[in-house]
């Protein structure tokens, strides 16, 4: 688009004054002939961009005003770095314009590099990084899952999935079961124990790297409930899982947090319903937020990993009677076909 291009001008000129700055407090002599580029994009407004010259890289991020603000992901950065796990460290940073330059984490996400084999290697540095910034003092001025952010969240799949994907509106019975799910999911959420929540905590946000993994993606932080993150590790957008084998994961992660004093549920079935319902919660704000990406964004090829959610939340249908509510009413939604399957 013609406004990225002028951006990418000014994000040029900018990262060379960087770069001479960076090299020669470094004492590294002249910056070398380099190369800049696409390290990769997200569902947001945000590109990346990676700079490689003479056996050194660096990434610069992109995020333009008004549509990001990048003061979230600076403060965030240095809040996680207390916990000790490996975040972007900050070289430098134009908060108006929206441009920082980082360190590179390398090339390769979880979601590159996962399989069945070594899964189980992969997540357990991952819970380990969960756990480190699970125990962080509860100080930092971030928002919490209150009440309206959870139904904000949750509206989106009326809105955005239900009203412009399929294009039709709930009538009065359908409305009354989606207010009662969702009081149920908001509830769950608002009971269970508050810990710093990354939001997005899934294999496309972890990098493959020294010390495993890099995190990525926080800035929207928030203070909220114990099962979001790990939850979230496990159903995710891109690949999922056998059941079994993230039954087995969750257990690891709720031993290793009891032991280290995280607030998890008392016995293993608490937590795990706790971490159904939550996932029911964000799997439907996930939908809604697709479609909206499609529909107000001109980016549909999310749309194709819907259908992954909806499997997420009818294994949970299929074993938490509490919400028949929902399940009557996503059949009503689908074709009978659909609801055949």
């Amino acid at each position: 688009m013609p406004d990225q291009d002028v951006r990418l001008q000014h994000l040029k000129v900018w990262l060379d004054e960087q770069l001479a700055k960076r090299f020669q407090a470094e004492g590294w002599g002249a910056v070398p002939p380099a190369t800049l580029t696409a390290a990769s994009s997200d569902a947001s407004f945000r590109r990346y961009f990676r700079w490689e010259g003479e056996g050194r890289s660096f990434i610069i991020m992109d995020a333009p005003p008004p549509q990001e603000n990048c003061k979230p992901f600076v403060e965030i950065a240095a809040l996680l770095k207390k916990s000790g796990i490996n975040v972007p460290e900050i070289f430098a940073q134009d908060l108006d314009r929206g441009f920082l330059l980082l360190n590179d984490l390398g090339n390769k996400t979880y979601l590159d590099v996962i399989d069945a084999a070594n899964a189980d290697v992969l997540f357990k540095d991952a819970i380990e990084a969960l756990l480190a910034f699970q125990q962080l003092p509860m100080d930092a001025p971030l928002p919490s899952y209150d009440v309206a952010l959870l139904r904000r969240e949750l509206e989106l799949f009326p809105e955005w999935y239900v009203g412009r994907e399929l294009g039709v509106q709930f009538d009065e019975q359908q409305r009354a079961a989606w207010q009662r799910a969702s009081d149920l999911l908001i509830d769950s959420a608002l009971a269970q124990p508050k810990v710093l929540v990354h939001r997005d905590f899934m294999p496309r946000n972890l990098m493959h790297s020294e010390p495993n993994p890099g995190v990525l993606d926080f800035q929207d932080a928030v203070y909220g409930p114990v099962t979001y993150d790990i939850t979230c590790l496990f159903k995710d957008a891109f690949l999922s899982w056998p059941e079994e084998r993230v039954l087995a994961w969750l257990n690891d992660y709720w031993q290793a947090a009891q032991a280290v004093g995280i607030p998890v549920q008392d016995n293993f079935a608490a937590f795990h319903r706790a971490c159904d319902l939550m996932g029911v919660q964000r799997h439907l704000k996930v939908i809604g937020i697709f479609a909206r990406i499609c529909h107000r964004d001109g980016k549909p090829r999310y749309l194709a990993d819907v259908p992954r959610f909806f499997d997420y939340i009818d294994a949970v249908l299929a074993r938490r009677p509490e919400l028949a509510d929902l399940k009557v009413l996503l059949d009503s939604l689908r074709t009978p076909s659909e609801a055949r399957a």
